[in-house]
């Protein structure tokens, strides 16, 4: 069985929407220029949270997604970019070597997000 939307092409999507999503109990609220959603986690146990949560194969669907409507995607714990899908993703050596290309991951932004983690977790102590 062939997908019968499989070859057809979509004119570039423009999003102009700010909201707000829920996944496996953690807010993010997704804001948007234009043709780059920033998807806004508040903190790095709920975006692991709903990461864990994104159904099999869910990031394959959207990178497909991302790719016809020729969107990009950051995805953002506490204001640094840990991860980019969508045209403007550039995966290398450390996207593959986690299994996440065809998503970029981020490491300077993921260990800006685990020391701002680390910082707010001592000045409650």
């Amino acid at each position: 069985m062939t997908d019968a939307h499989a070859d057809e092409q979509f004119p570039p999507v423009s999003v102009d929407a700010d909201l707000t999503l829920e996944v496996a109990g953690t807010k993010a609220e997704v804001q948007s220029t234009g043709e780059r959603l920033f998807v806004l986690f508040p903190s790095l146990p709920g975006a692991v949270r709903a990461v864990r949560r994104l159904p099999e194969g869910g990031e394959t669907r959207l990178e497909q997604l991302l790719e016809l409507t020729d969107l990009t995607v950051e995805f953002r714990i506490r204001d640094r970019t840990v991860a980019v899908a969508g045209v403007g993703a550039d995966p290398g050596t450390v996207s593959t070597q986690l299994g996440a290309a065809p998503i970029e991951i981020r490491i300077g932004g993921v260990l800006g997000a685990v020391g701002r983690e680390l910082v707010i977790a001592f000045r409650s102590l």
